[in-house]
C-alpha cells in the first residue's frame, strides 16, 4: 500500500470513527439534507453538525449543492466505491502489516513446549500443536521413505510419546503412511478449528 492509499485510509477511518458523523452518513446515505435538518435529526447544534460535515467533506464522503438559497448535502457513493476497489482490497488491507514477523509467535510457542531440542510438554491448543508439529516434521527428508521403526527413532529423539506424534503426522497430512512405509509430503496449513 502506497504511503498515499496509507493515510487516505487513516483519515478515512478517523473521520468515521464518530458517533455522530456516522449517523450523519446514515442519514445521507438515504436523502441530502441542509445543515439545519441535520442538526435537528441528530439532536446537535448547527456548527457541530456544520464540523462533522467538514471532516467528511474532506475525505470526499460528503458533497455539498446549493439550490437556491440551500445548501443540501448528500454522501458520495462514488467514494466509497472507489476506495473499495482501489484500497479495501484483501491484498492492499493485508499489505499494512508487511513488516510484522509472523514467525514470533510461533519461536514463543517453541521456547514455551520445548527446553533446547527436547520437546517436554504438548501442547493442547490446536495451533500451537500444528507449531509442533511444523518444527519436528522438518527433520524428516521429503525425498525419503522410512520404516516405521526409523519414524520413531527420529522421534524419539525429541519426545517419548512417538506413537502420538507419528499417528497425528499422518492424521495432519504431513506424512503418508502405507505398509508400514512413511514419506513426508508437501503440506498445507489445516483449517484451524
Amino acid at each position: 500500500m502506497s504511503q498515499t492509499e496509507f493515510y487516505t485510509l487513516l483519515e478515512f477511518f478517523k473521520a468515521l470513527g464518530n458517533e455522530n458523523r456516522l449517523k450523519i452518513i446514515g442519514i445521507l446515505a438515504g436523502r441530502e439534507c441542509s445543515v439545519e435538518e441535520l442538526a435537528e435529526l441528530c439532536n446537535l447544534r448547527e456548527p457541530t453538525v456544520s464540523h462533522h460535515l467538514s471532516k467528511l467533506k474532506g475525505i470526499g464522503l460528503v458533497e455539498m449543492r446549493v439550490v437556491g438559497n440551500d445548501h443540501l448535502h448528500r454522501l458520495n457513493t462514488q467514494v466509497l466505491t472507489s476506495m473499495n476497489k482501489d484500497i479495501f482490497t484483501s491484498e492492499k488491507m493485508a499489505s499494512l502489516v508487511d513488516d510484522l514477523d509472523y514467525t514470533a509467535w510461533e519461536r514463543k510457542v517453541l521456547r514455551t513446549f520445548m527446553d533446547g531440542d527436547k520437546i517436554v510438554a504438548i501442547p493442547s491448543g490446536y495451533k500451537k500443536r500444528l507449531v509442533l508439529y511444523k518444527w519436528l516434521i522438518n527433520n524428516f527428508d521429503f525425498d525419503r521413505k522410512y520404516t516405521e521403526k526409523e519414524v520413531n527413532e527420529i522421534i524419539s529423539q525429541y519426545h517419548n510419546d512417538y506413537a502420538t506424534f507419528r499417528r497425528d503426522f499422518v492424521d495432519l497430512g504431513l506424512m503418508e503412511r502405507e505398509n508400514g512405509i512413511y514419506w513426508r509430503i508437501e503440506w498445507q496449513m489445516p483449517e484451524l478449528r
